[in-house]
């Protein structure tokens, strides 16, 4: 091994450790306690080692943010692939990532980063989500537009998710809110 290759692993090593670090504590204490001090205190290296590798928090959490993409992206292509109902299957997987992770989920969907959305420079952990959400609605798409079905698909399954975690619609009643919604979707 090179030294060269070695300092590249070992950036990203340091790179992964804080990415780490901030969502950790993000999920614990929330996103306004992940700051740049206490990410170098947690990971033990100085404030300027973390501006080496990232221009600031914004930056950390579209980071943190990317990798949620890929692990939802993830999630959702297991569900389809292992359901009887892949619209089902993927729909209750996006809805269950956003319940486990909440602090992820924020980061992703929430928070103001400047990850583009719906762009050709979108980055490929975020079409891979929405590559999961086209293959299900393809089926039913029929004569609509299927990126605008999976936009709405989308669109629902964030809100009842947002909603849900924020108290606004009773948890109780998710079951049956969900099978409604696709009962609708797929007629």
């Amino acid at each position: 091994m090179t030294p060269q290759t070695r300092r590249q692993r070992e950036r990203a090593e340091r790179e992964q450790l804080i990415i780490t670090a901030a969502r950790e504590l993000a999920e614990a204490e929330g996103w306004e306690a992940v700051t740049t001090r206490r990410l170098a205190e947690r990971v033990e290296y100085s404030q300027p080692v973390l501006y080496s590798h990232f221009a600031g928090k914004d930056a950390i959490m579209a980071a943190v943010a990317l990798e949620g993409f890929t692990e939802l992206a993830a999630q959702m292509r297991a569900a389809r692939e292992h359901s009887a109902d892949p619209l089902a299957g993927v729909s209750a997987a996006y809805i269950d990532f956003a319940e486990q992770r909440p602090a992820l989920y924020d980061a992703m969907f929430s928070r103001s980063l400047t990850l583009p959305f719906a762009t050709p420079e979108t980055p490929a952990a975020m079409q891979a989500c929405f590559e999961e959400l086209l293959h299900v609605v393809r089926p039913i798409a029929a004569t609509d537009d299927e990126g605008l079905l999976a936009e709405l698909l989308w669109s629902a399954l964030h809100g009842l998710a947002t909603l849900t975690a924020g108290g606004r619609l009773p948890r109780e009643l998710h079951d049956r809110r969900l099978a409604l919604l696709l009962a609708r979707l797929s007629t």
